[in-house]
């Protein structure tokens, strides 16, 4: 099913990001998707993001939602009809919102699972959390910076903010053995270097399925105030 357009405001977005092993990135990601490669590594992570006057494209800011979300997203490739696409696979949704967590497949692309979610931001410093109805965890602490992190796959921010501005279509499984698209378009795109004191996340520390040594914390990244819309894109098939 095609979502349809909805438009509101980014009033908080934290990119937490993650260089993993390519190989254990190619056994994770279902077909038709790949993992888009920076200096032969995968990139993934946490898109820790609150949305405010959420509702369908045309419609009065009065009726919107409010919601923190989380969504766990691989930067990928993909071919189609010849050409090579990139963007992100979202194996996992989470939101603090119910009619999120229903409408997930219908006015939202894919699952999303209710969650618990603690904020605190105060002068630059943010400490955001959640857990899920099934346990699923993430903790982030950190603060506002002007410095790069020495030990980032990406030269400066201005490489890594191109890098995560390409990612914005983004692709969910559904019941369907299909996987929903969505397509973010932003009026002012700009982020933020964040130095990270503590994260943690139960998806990605899971060494069963990523196993010891093969994630590596890389890097987090600040926006605030984005208007934005999200434009719902046709299913791609997984076989």
């Amino acid at each position: 099913m095609k979502i349809p357009v909805i438009q509101g405001v980014i009033d908080r977005r934290i990119l937490i990001n993650y260089q993993i092993d390519k190989d254990v990135l190619e056994s994770f990601l279902p077909h038709p998707f790949k993992p888009k490669l920076v200096k032969g590594k995968g990139i993934a992570g946490i898109c820790l993001i609150r949305l405010k006057e959420i509702r369908p494209k045309g419609l009065p800011k009065s009726i919107g939602i409010s919601s923190e979300n989380g969504a766990h997203r691989i930067a990928v490739e993909w071919e189609s009809e010849g050409i090579t696409k990139e963007g992100v696979y979202i194996p996992r949704r989470d939101t603090s919102s119910r009619l999120n967590a229903f409408a997930g497949g219908t006015l939202f692309p894919g699952e999303h699972h209710l969650a618990d979610f603690k904020v605190s931001e105060l002068s630059g410093n943010y400490e955001v959390s959640f857990e899920s109805n099934d346990q699923t965890k993430l903790l982030i602490l950190a603060k506002v910076t002007e410095k790069w992190g020495d030990n980032s796959i990406f030269q400066n921010i201005n490489e890594a903010s191109s890098f995560f501005e390409q990612g914005a279509v983004g692709y969910s499984p559904n019941n369907k053995k299909t996987f929903d698209g969505l397509e973010l378009k932003t009026t002012n795109w700009k982020v933020t270097p964040l130095e990270v004191l503590k994260v943690e996340s139960s998806f990605f520390d899971n060494e069963q399925v990523f196993p010891k040594g093969s994630v590596k914390f890389d890097n987090a990244l600040l926006m605030k105030n984005i208007s934005h819309e999200w434009i719902g894109l046709e299913e791609i098939c997984s076989k």
